[in-house]
């Protein structure tokens, strides 16, 4: 009687359990289009942006303006963002994800719209192109920093979480895979035309953001500005030091990633004759490679969270050889291959950074933090292209010293100052 009595108890378990899994499954079946919309929204934004650097030369002849002011038409989109993005956070843990995201996504596509016609309409177009890109900046401030936050509201397991930001860097990345290629492709065209797609896929992500979407309900209610001020430096006081790291770690990132790759567009063109629409499938290799790399990393990382900082440590190390080996030859290819270890090596890293970010805090301050992170990441973007400008003025190795021994600080920084606990 006794083992009859075990084998029912064990068979009841094992319902139990396989019902739990059909309704994980079922859950994560039933957002997969919502994944699908958010994943969208950095697509975009990173279209909006990277899409132009592949341009940037043609853009240098037609306005008659330097190398330097052309990084700017990069670097100014970010530089707004940095201010508004965590004002956004904030907004959203307040009022809500969707209703920051989506009039973000709007005010994006009016300033796409208003540097087209610029470059359309006007002879001196530089300026008023440059606050097109601004607009776009305060739009790309409140839409995609909001996306990390808003996948640690829609998923209570921790490797769903993982999952779905990994699936969300990825779409980032595959955006700037897409970019170069996109971008010179339009340009061939008419040289303005990225301009004009990026509201047109601005649309498109709003259409999705308001079907597909559903934010869970927050029935608590929103906490006063004095306390929550209260919670975040609360927040940092106890989490300060990898948070800290973490920020600086992110931009430093998109520093290197940025700054390669207004390097590659300038040099492309300028020594070796490569344009258009081959100059962006180039450009396309070592994003390519770091695409394929933040997929992997974000499927295998789950919640091990030791994990993430070993494989971020590591890395971040091969980027560091891998640029710092460009001292030695310049040549096409070998560069190439240099920098598409380069891109592995920060594919690899972001999901990392991304996760431990979105589970180390409190949903309440989740999207005030997970906006500073991101600032910090606009801060590399805006940093690189004109970083870079500046020190091809001089020996093209002190580009490779620079952004080696940025990605050697920042390896530092991921050994000494992050320190998660093992999870079980």
């Amino acid at each position: 009687m006794e083992h009859i009595e075990r084998l029912s108890q064990n068979s009841k378990a094992a319902k139990k359990k396989h019902s739990a899994g059909q309704e994980k499954q079922s859950e994560i079946a039933k957002q997969k289009w919502a994944i699908v919309s958010l994943s969208s929204i950095p697509l975009v934004m990173t279209l909006g942006n990277s899409m132009l650097i592949p341009v940037l030369p043609s853009m240098e002849k037609e306005l008659s303006i330097t190398s330097f002011q052309t990084s700017m038409i990069i670097t100014v989109y970010s530089i707004v963002a940095i201010f508004l993005i965590p004002v956004a956070g904030y907004i959203s843990d307040h009022v809500g994800r969707k209703k920051v995201i989506i009039p973000s996504l709007l005010i994006a596509a009016i300033g796409g719209l208003i540097s087209w016609w610029a470059a359309w309409k006007l002879t001196d177009a530089y300026w008023l192109i440059l606050v097109g890109r601004a607009l776009q900046g305060v739009g790309a401030a409140g839409a995609m920093p909001i996306v990390l936050p808003l996948v640690g509201d829609m998923f209570k397991s921790e490797d769903d979480v993982s999952s779905c930001l990994g699936l969300i860097e990825t779409s980032n990345t595959f955006g700037k895979v897409l970019s170069p290629i996109l971008g010179a492709f339009l340009a061939g065209f008419i040289w303005f035309l990225p301009f004009f797609s990026i509201p047109i896929f601005c649309v498109i992500s709003v259409i999705l953001m308001i079907f597909l979407v559903k934010c869970p309900k927050n029935n608590e209610e929103p906490i006063p500005f004095k306390q929550f001020f209260t919670n975040i430096k609360k927040t940092f006081t106890e989490k300060g030091r990898w948070l800290y790291a973490i920020f600086f770690i992110g931009g430093i990132l998109m520093l290197v990633l940025f700054g390669i790759l207004f390097y590659l567009s300038e040099i492309f063109e300028k020594e070796y004759g490569i344009k258009d629409l081959k100059k962006g499938i180039f450009l396309s290799l070592p994003l390519g490679a770091l695409c394929l790399a933040s997929f992997i990393s974000g499927k295998i990382i789950k919640k091990n969270k030791v994990l993430m900082k070993w494989l971020t440590l590591i890395s971040i190390i091969a980027a560091a050889v891998s640029i710092a080996a460009l001292w030695f030859s310049i040549k096409l290819w070998y560069m190439l291959t240099m920098f598409l270890i380069t891109g592995v090596g920060i594919g690899l890293s972001l999901p990392c950074l991304d996760a431990l970010i979105t589970e180390g805090i409190e949903k309440k301050e989740r999207g005030t933090i997970s906006s500073v992170y991101s600032s910090m990441r606009f801060i590399g973007v805006a940093a690189g292209p004109p970083l870079i400008a500046v020190l091809m003025e001089y020996a093209s190795h002190w580009i490779f010293i620079v952004l080696s021994s940025l990605s050697v600080l920042a390896a530092i920084i991921t050994l000494f100052a992050v320190k998660p606990k093992a999870t079980g």
